[in-house]
């Protein structure tokens, strides 16, 4: 399969989970008009949803999964979903990175994504609680050899989450040591009466300390995390000095989050804050 096509069928089953989540379920043939595709490709998307565990297929159709708010998915569950999304969001929150700054970068699939589109800028000290992250840093410098510029990468101690983040008193405790100028903090689900919040108790404290840390407080995540509500909270909106997230967020959730938050930056539109 190509990547065109690969392309399109990322896009295609994003508009199935979102249909799935608005209306509270649909039918096969419902999407195949809906979509101009044939019954087969339709049940071949909802398929390859299902197994990322995002709905759940019945009798000719499909409906959401109703997750408790102590699940939580594991690294390559989520890496599957929103990949156009979270790649618009890092190419626009990696234009927040001065060189030569020091920044933390938390554990989730986006900002996984963000970590790619910052090894070739200079001079960076990245603190990360991500063994992905941190990979990802460690990666570029075997590929390329060592260079001038290249980023110091501190990785926490910690005790794994399933997301691959390092958690719990080792982390905290060397968190609570540094600071830095800028933490591009993801989360598992964002809204307004929660704030920032996640399934794990451990990983909820590790963030209260990220975010204790830092200077500025940027948010990564796609508009699916708009209304999520995970068991722990560790941050109010107020605490977030930017959120970037993608064009599929709605008027509505834009206008709640624009009474709590400094700044939206929506990836692919136009800032009227960048020079704020």
């Amino acid at each position: 399969m190509s990547e065109n096509q690969n392309l399109l069928a990322e896009q295609r089953r994003a508009l199935i989970l979102d249909e799935v989540r608005r209306r509270g379920g649909v039918r096969v043939n419902e999407l195949t008009r809906k979509l101009g595709v044939s019954d087969m490709t339709v049940r071949r998307d909802l398929d390859a949803l299902a197994r990322q565990g995002v709905l759940e297929k019945v009798h000719g159709g499909a409906v959401p999964v109703v997750e408790a708010s102590t699940h939580e998915p594991g690294f390559e569950a989520k890496s599957g979903l929103e990949l156009t999304a979270k790649e618009d969001i890092a190419r626009a929150a990696a234009e927040l990175v001065a060189p030569g700054s020091a920044i933390a970068l938390s554990g989730g699939t986006t900002t996984y994504a963000l970590a790619h589109q910052l090894v070739d800028v200079p001079d960076l000290t990245v603190v990360t609680n991500s063994v992905r992250v941190a990979d990802v840093f460690h990666a570029a410098q075997r590929t390329s050899g060592p260079r001038q510029g290249a980023a110091t990468v501190v990785l926490t101690g910690g005790v794994r989450t399933p997301s691959d983040s390092l958690v719990g008193p080792v982390a905290d405790q060397a968190i609570a040591a540094l600071h830095f100028d800028v933490l591009f903090l993801g989360v598992h689900g964002i809204s307004v009466e929660a704030g920032l919040s996640t399934p794990n108790l451990a990983e909820a404290e590790t963030n209260r300390r990220l975010v204790q840390s830092a200077r500025r407080v940027v948010v990564v995540a796609d508009h699916t995390k708009w209304g999520v509500v995970g068991l722990s909270s560790f941050a109010a909106l107020e605490q977030v000095d930017t959120l970037v997230t993608d064009a599929g967020l709605d008027t509505e959730a834009r206008s709640e989050i624009a009474e709590h938050l400094r700044r939206l930056v929506v990836a692919g539109e136009v800032d009227e804050d960048a020079d704020v």
